[in-house]
């Protein structure tokens, strides 16, 4: 059978079934990830080839409890498990996977599931942990009395999807009745479908306990209102710590490479506009993108392993009341805290969080955490400005910026706050967690996970960093210092003009014409600011830190104290990063998203740095 004539084949079940594992046991390597048509559902669609030579395109339908939608990712299984989703066919056949240790809850959709009248398997997952716990299901019993082909699988071996594939290919691909039928309208109605499972659960299985030993007590400390939060701190600092720590020397090995084929391109090349451009504004928008590829594969390890293992949503029940009263949810946690780091992995790991409305407030507010990025621009004006004096204990540059860190937590609570207050939706939305069992992250599922994510961030964030980045090139260049110019070349380039043209609208902050052209490229990311502040003070610097000794002097001299803290505010707000703009546009799939978020953190950025000028002058600092 021809590619194009392959049988659709939809994986369909519960979120902690299994059903992702499955899909990676089902298609190994060959599967692609986009997003479903008009939304930011993530689309997964694999390629299996059946022993009798049959294609199958398979996909992997987003985690659904039931057909009454209650997110946007069970609406898109529902549409598209009924055919009705736009510019995507019905599925030939329907795999609904359940979780052998918890078919109280998955059985329930199933039913749902089979009411639909299509080719359907029933794969009954994690049939080992069942044995282990005692659970006995009677898989000829379910088949009679659900009418439908019932296979044992366990996704995390080998071979343990072998019987489930020999049952699809035995299965016909004409729409047919199940042998049982549910009374007419049972399927949409709650009550029958409870009485149903019920039925089916004392006919084919035998449970000596609801929950397993073992759950019961970890969940006894990890659930604990003090102990649990313990331990969940030390997780926390641990992925915090990874994070920032463990990426830098792949970070600099990345960012030496790209470095180093920028002078290779400028001396191989002849000077001139085109290798300006190739060294300037390719190489360096691309490394400017994959250089940040290893903090995202240490997040993602950690995130895909906790929600692998069944910590993350015992993670999320914790911290829920305290992040609900800022009108986010316990989800929104572990994306903020990635942040600290860096936004781009923190807005990427919203996808943890169900509620749409939840996800969005968590990605406005998550540019307000003080990124790695901000630390150069910090310690420039901090060593500048503030003198190395204790007090009490601690030092006071220390105390300045750990301030600087604080006020970027409270402002991204105090907004949230803001924004529940004046959402249409005042209702509360409950957080509904199924407390998963405890197991073993697979590597292969990890890997699998890794690579989607790797590929999904290149290739979603590369196109709009790099054209954005030869934007930025181009008015920093062009046009020309003219003959007999006695001023930095950026003076007199189309930056250069629009910051001396910037300076009426800043200088209530009191930012000269050489900050304000230095905020023009420090929009490709902030840590850019120092060696553009070089640049427009016309010194000659080879990085960052060279640069920052260079300039600390000048701008001592040459600034007054409340304008270093003006600009010390301003970057704690400003969204002087184009990456966090695009992973915004990217995830939210909205330019009205982005604009919300610009435009908010620049007013924030501009009264509060404006508000610390005026006083700090008043004061005596100007």
């Amino acid at each position: 059978m021809s590619e194009a004539r392959a049988l659709r084949l939809a994986l369909v079940g519960s979120p902690n079934c299994g059903k992702t594992a499955l899909f990676n046991q089902l298609t190994g390597s060959r599967q692609k990830v986009a997003n479903y048509a008009g939304v930011t559902v993530e689309r997964k669609e694999g390629r299996l080839h059946g022993p009798s030579g049959r294609h199958y395109a398979v996909l992997d339908l987003p985690g659904a409890y039931s057909f009454h939608a209650a997110s946007l990712d069970e609406a898109v299984t529902r549409d598209l498990c009924r055919g009705f989703y736009p510019g995507e066919a019905a599925p030939d056949v329907i795999v609904c996977v359940v979780d052998a240790t918890n078919l109280r809850l998955h059985l329930r959709f199933a039913l749902e599931v089979r009411a639909l009248g299509k080719p359907m398997v029933l794969a009954v997952n994690m049939m080992d942990a069942a044995h282990r716990r005692g659970i006995e299901v009677d898989l000829q019993a379910l088949e009679r009395e659900l009418g439908v082909p019932v296979v044992a699988t366990v996704a995390v071996q080998r071979h343990g999807a072998r019987d489930l594939v020999a049952r699809i290919e035995a299965l016909g691909t004409e729409p047919h009745e199940p042998d049982r039928q549910m009374p007419e309208g049972a399927a949409e109605d709650a009550d029958a479908l409870h009485a149903e499972t019920r039925r089916l659960l004392s006919l084919a299985v035998s449970m000596p306990r609801r929950t397993a030993a073992v759950d019961d007590a970890l969940d006894r400390w990890l659930l604990h209102p003090v102990f649990g939060l313990v331990a969940l701190a030390t997780v926390m600092f641990l992925i915090f710590q990874a994070v920032y720590a463990w990426a830098t020397p792949v970070m600099d090995l990345i960012d030496g490479g790209t470095g180093a084929l920028g002078e290779w391109v400028v001396a191989t090349l002849p000077e001139g506009p085109l290798t300006s451009l190739l060294a300037d504004g390719i190489i360096a928008g691309l490394g400017g993108v994959i250089v940040f590829l290893p903090q995202i594969l240490i997040l993602f390890a950690f995130i895909l392993a906790l929600e692998e293992s069944g910590y993350l949503p015992r993670a999320a029940f914790l911290l829920d009341r305290l992040m609900a009263s800022a009108g986010l949810s316990g989800r929104s946690f572990i994306p903020l805290l990635s942040s600290f780091a860096c936004a781009i992995p923190g807005i990427m790991a919203t996808r943890s969080i169900q509620d749409p409305r939840d996800r969005l407030a968590t990605i406005l507010v998550a540019p307000l955490m003080t990124c790695s990025a901000r630390l150069p621009v910090y310690a420039l004006l901090i060593g500048a400005f503030i003198p190395q004096q204790k007090v009490g204990l601690f030092n006071l540059q220390g105390l300045v910026l750990f301030a600087l860190y604080m006020a970027g937590i409270l402002s991204a609570l105090a907004v949230s706050w803001v924004m529940k207050k004046w959402r249409r939706d005042k209702g509360e939305h409950p957080l509904l967690l199924e407390l998963p069992s405890y197991r073993i992250p697979h590597p292969r599922d990890l890997l699998i996970g890794l690579w989607e994510r790797a590929w999904i961030f290149l290739r979603r964030v590369g196109g709009i960093i790099l054209s954005l980045t030869i934007l930025l090139w181009f008015l920093l260049n062009f046009p020309g210092a003219p003959e007999g110019a006695t001023g930095p070349a950026i003076d007199y380039s189309f930056a250069g003009r629009i910051g001396h043209a910037m300076t009426a609208i800043f200088a209530p902050l009191g930012f000269n014409w050489q900050i304000c052209i230095a905020l023009i490229p420090g929009m490709a990311a902030r840590e850019v600011a120092v060696s553009s502040l070089a640049t427009v003070y016309a010194l000659s610097a080879a990085d960052d830190d060279a640069a920052t000794q260079a300039l600390t002097p000048v701008i001592s001299d040459g600034w007054s104290l409340a304008t270093a803290l003006a600009l010390l505010v301003w970057f704690i707000y400003a969204p002087q990063c184009i990456s966090t703009l695009a992973t915004i546009k990217r995830e939210t799939g909205s330019w009205k998203q982005v604009a919300v978020s610009a435009g908010y953190l620049f007013a924030l950025a501009y009264l509060a740095a404006m508000l610390t000028y005026q006083v700090a002058a008043a004061l005596g600092a100007g």
